[in-house]
């Protein structure tokens, strides 16, 4: 089987399935104890704050772990907008953004913040010019993912950055789909808020972080929490947290050198294809390397889908966290694609196993697909 849908989810990596075990066996005790084994625990804890404040260029004060980008996201928004209310009441997001920062915004909504969402263009940035429409005197915070998992679009951070910090607005940003990718600097990003994941760079699943500026005022979501700062509730993950950092750590060793392969894979298959009948979406440049988001004209994904599993590939229709939802892609028709060809996605991502004969070999099947569908 070839997989390509390492945007869903990522095998765990040998060295990171080591150190998990290790820091299992001997590092088991509870992080917040007071006697020894508890110690080392959270010594280990601590290094791992540090190296993955330093993958970011942010202070290990502001790292926080969690089980997940999902909770990081609901976590963290929900910390800062409470935290903060007595600055303003307005956030400013997009549509596009992930089901987990949506969910939790409706959430704060029904607390009475006001929710308002800034389109995005054709390839699904957002322009600033209609971000700074949405600004007003109340906006305390807005979030923009750093790269939509569906279009695999890539925003301009700097400019969003710069342009929040002159009118003193938090800026969160869901970097689930970028960390350990695409380069991260919370400083040069402006950035009061960064949401990370484990299991989509060859870490454990369960494991996340939140990186929140130590300049950040933020309240807990449950009063008296006592893991993570308050935080969060939940004895720490120390063996998942050891092995995010170790893959993380990998991630950013091989950042530059898997950019341009996955580059290299990405344009051999934009090269390989009929371009006629199979569409790119999203930013042809702008995007992430190991990321193809394809419209296959007059085919359902879900159908194209379903065919390629049975030759032996797997891909995925959209974001992994709507499986079993018939509904199409919103950020396909919040790029002004009609309902029909939203329908007709597919997404395509690459990882470290992926090479030029998985390519070939399923360029060579959509063809196949697509021949025998128009023959019937």
């Amino acid at each position: 089987m070839i997989y390509l849908d390492y945007c869903a989810t990522t095998p765990m990596s040998e060295t990171s399935l080591e150190i998990y075990t290790k820091a299992a066996k001997e590092f088991f005790g509870n992080s917040s104890s007071l006697h020894d084994y508890g110690t080392t625990a959270n010594q280990l804890l601590d290094q791992s704050r540090v190296d993955i404040a330093k993958m970011i260029n942010g202070e290990k004060e502001g790292i926080y772990f969690t089980c997940g980008g999902s909770e990081s996201n609901y976590l963290s928004l929900l910390s800062i907008a409470r935290g903060n209310k007595h600055r303003g009441s307005h956030i400013i997001t997009t549509n596009i953004e992930h089901p987990s920062v949506l969910n939790t915004l409706e959430l704060l909504k029904e607390e009475g913040f006001n929710i308002s969402f800034v389109p995005v263009n054709s390839y699904g940035e957002v322009e600033l010019e209609q971000l700074e429409r949405q600004i007003n005197q109340e906006t305390v915070l807005v979030s923009i993912g750093h790269a939509n998992s569906e279009l695999g679009t890539i925003q301009n951070m700097e400019a969003i950055g710069r342009l929040l910090k002159d009118r003193g607005i938090f800026f969160h940003s869901d970097c689930v789909q970028t960390f350990g990718k695409v380069p991260i600097d919370v400083m040069a990003y402006n950035l009061s808020a960064v949401t990370m994941s484990a299991h989509k760079i060859y870490g454990p699943k369960g494991v996340g972080a939140v990186y929140l500026s130590p300049e950040l005022s933020w309240k807990a979501t449950v009063p008296n929490s006592t893991q993570e700062k308050g935080f969060r509730q939940g004895t720490g993950n120390v063996p998942g947290i050891a092995a995010f950092t170790i893959a993380a750590s990998q991630m950013l060793i091989e950042q530059d050198t898997e950019m341009q392969r996955c580059q290299q894979l990405q344009q051999l298959f934009l090269n390989s294809i009929d371009r006629t009948k199979i569409i790119l979406e999203g930013h042809p440049t702008n995007r992430l390397a190991h990321h193809l988001c394809l419209r296959v004209k007059g085919i359902e994904g879900q159908y194209m889908m379903l065919e390629c599993n049975r030759r032996g590939i797997a891909i995925s229709t959209g974001s992994a966290c709507k499986v079993g939802q018939t509904s199409p892609s919103r950020a396909m028709t919040e790029t002004g694609k009609t309902l029909d060809e939203a329908r007709e996605m597919i997404r395509i991502s690459f990882g470290r196993e992926t090479t030029e004969e998985h390519i070939h070999y399923t360029v060579s099947a959509l063809n196949e697909i697509i021949e025998q569908f128009y023959s019937h």
